[in-house]
Order: C-alpha cells, then sequence, then structure tokens
C-alpha cells in the first residue's frame, strides 16, 4: 500500500550528496535501515559498530541486498564500543582524523532490559551506553559538527518509555537496587532530558548545531531479544516475539522518527520526533510533546554535570564572540 500523500517516508529525505553521517549501532535494526536510506540518499555513511566483523557483514548486505535504486552514496564501518569510554576516545580521534565534515551525528545505539551488567568504566550498561557512551562521543565530536559548514544535527534515540522514567541520582548506577525497566526508563529520559539540554547549551553559544530526540514507537528489532535472552528466560523471549509479530511495525517504520528528525528542513532544536499514529506506538513520523520530567531544566543541569564528571569529557561551548 502506497503511503498518503501526507505522509513522510524516507523518499522524501533531501539529497545528501557530499555529507558525513554518522550511525550508531548500524551494525542491525533501526541503525542498519538508517544506514541504509542515508546511503541512498548520496551520504558518506560512517557505520559506528561494536564489532567491526558485524559492521562489515552488514555493509556487505547493504550492497548486495539493495537493488532498488542502488547506494549513490558510500559506506565505512568503524569499531566504537560505547560500553568503553576509551573505545569512544579512539573513534573520536580517528574519526577527527580522517573526516573534515560531519553533517549528522545519530546517536542510536542501545541495550533495553538486561539483567544488571556493568560497562568497562564501572556504570551500570543500560545507563552506560544508552546515555554516558553517546554523552562522551557527542562532546568528543562537537568541534567537527561545529567546524562543518551550514546546519549540523545531533540526534538522540530514546523511547516512549521515557516516560515512566526518572533520574535517581541517589542510586544513578543501580547499585542498591535494580530493576532492569527502570534502569532502562532512566537511561531513556536521560537521553531527551541530554537533546534538550545540549540544544540550550547551542543556542547559548549561537551554535549552528541542532539537536533533536526521537523515539522509533514499537518497532520490531533484535534490541527486544536481547533481555530475555541474557537472563536466560525462553517465555519472555517467545512473548517478546509474539508482541513483535502482532504489535510492531517494522524496523524500516521505526527508523523513520530518526531520519525525520536528522534530515527535514522544518525541524527545530529541543525538538521530540516519533510516530503519529496509534498511540504513538506506530505510523508517519510527527512532532510530539515528550513527558513532563524531560522538560525540567534543573534535572538536565545537574545530570549534564554529572555526565561530565563520569566520563570526564566537557562541552566547549564558549558563546560567540560579538562582531565589531
Amino acid at each position: 500500500m502506497s503511503p498518503n500523500r501526507g505522509e513522510w517516508t524516507a523518499d522524501r529525505m533531501p539529497e545528501m550528496d557530499d555529507r558525513t553521517v554518522v550511525v550508531t549501532g548500524a551494525n542491525s535494526g533501526l541503525g542498519y535501515e538508517a544506514t541504509r536510506a542515508f546511503a541512498r540518499k548520496g551520504a558518506h555513511v560512517v557505520m559506528a559498530c561494536r564489532s567491526e566483523d558485524r559492521g562489515e557483514d552488514a555493509k556487505r548486505r547493504l550492497r548486495s541486498e539493495d537493488t532498488e535504486g542502488g547506494h549513490r552514496g558510500s559506506l565505512e564501518v568503524a569499531e566504537l564500543d560505547l560500553a568503553d569510554l576509551s573505545s569512544v576516545e579512539s573513534f573520536a580521534e580517528s574519526f577527527g582524523d580522517t573526516h573534515d565534515e560531519l553533517h549528522v551525528l545519530c546517536n542510536n545505539a542501545g541495550v533495553m532490559a538486561i539483567p544488571r551488567r556493568e560497562t568497562e568504566n564501572g556504570f551500570e550498561m543500560q545507563f552506560g551506553v544508552n546515555h554516558l557512551g553517546h554523552f562522551a562521543l557527542t562532546g568528543l565530536l562537537l568541534d567537527r559538527l561545529r567546524e562543518t559548514p551550514g546546519e549540523t544535527r545531533v540526534v538522540t534515540q530514546s523511547s516512549g518509555v521515557h516516560e515512566n522514567g526518572d533520574i535517581d541520582f541517589a542510586d544513578l548506577q543501580h547499585e542498591d537496587a535494580y530493576d532492569e525497566w527502570n534502569a532502562y526508563a532512566q537511561s531513556k529520559l536521560a537521553n531527551v532530558l541530554f537533546a534538550y539540554e545540549l540544544q540550550r547549551r547551542l543556542d547559548d553559544a549561537s551554535a549552528d548545531v541542532t539537536s533533536v530526540a526521537c523515539h522509533p514507537g514499537y518497532a520490531a528489532t533484535n534490541l527486544q531479544r536481547r533481555g530475555p535472552e541474557m537472563a536466560g528466560s525462553t517465555l519472555r523471549l517467545w512473548a517478546m516475539k509474539a508482541a513483535n509479530a502482532v504489535l510492531a511495525q517494522s524496523a524500516e517504520q521505526g527508523a523513520l522518527p530518526m531520519l525525520y528528525a536528522a534530515t527535514a528542513p522544518q525541524i527545530e532544536g529541543g525538538e521530540y520526533v516519533g510516530p503519529g499514529g496509534l498511540m504513538n506506538m506506530r505510523g508517519p513520523p510527527s512532532v510530539q510533546q515528550s513527558s513532563d520530567v524531560s522538560y525540567d531544566r534543573e534535572r538536565a543541569e545537574r545530570l549534564w554535570e554529572v555526565s561530565e564528571d563520569l566520563t570526564g569529557v566537557t562541552y566547549d561551548l564558549k558563546a560567540a564572540t560579538p562582531a565589531g
């Protein structure tokens, strides 16, 4: 069935020749589909993946599967483990050495509702990967984003589950009590708080960089399988598979809010994009309201300060010097 005339699809993305895009978690799910769409429009896409082997496999699949129109752009695989800040630093340093421009950074990779694990730096895994890893990555790539001519964008992938979240500053790493869904909700709220606070700081610095948050609704990806598989719960795994089959939209559809946030000319900084259909779980992308707590500036500023302390990454966002 063809989309309604008013519905936004990836075909409506602007041409992206001579533009460079970084997509984290590009080897599967939403990142894979976003990479395909960017490349079809002519972009050079850096596929930032935890496993270079899986990234190269995904690159080969994209080249072999996409016979409809083909890729006008180009693909590059680079290793990035968001659970290891040394890997984040290495990726950013290598990118800066080999790329003069960065037009779009898609903070997409993540983990969901997994048994408690810790990152290489001792952070609770969901908070460490979903928020802190991307916080550090964005800060380390910020100079390249600001130096690139024209508007550039940072798109941070959240989830509708953020509406159930809060930031527990007293037990940020969930060492005293751990519930996988509470931890996931906290990390996804942190994504939105970060996206909004980043835009406020960019505005204060008169930087021509746009920060946008998005969510995919309910999209069928491998993300839902990881938690049950790690917990060894066959029942939960089958329940997830059944829900995906009945309720979820495809990963291709789920990637549309991220693509819209990354490319639509009407997007403004500090917006939140998600599917505009049934209960915001499916349908074409639209600008929406996030949870009330996500607009709490005091909470966002405190999270920013804590994130700088934990990652050791500080943002150089000095205000522009007036002319004259």
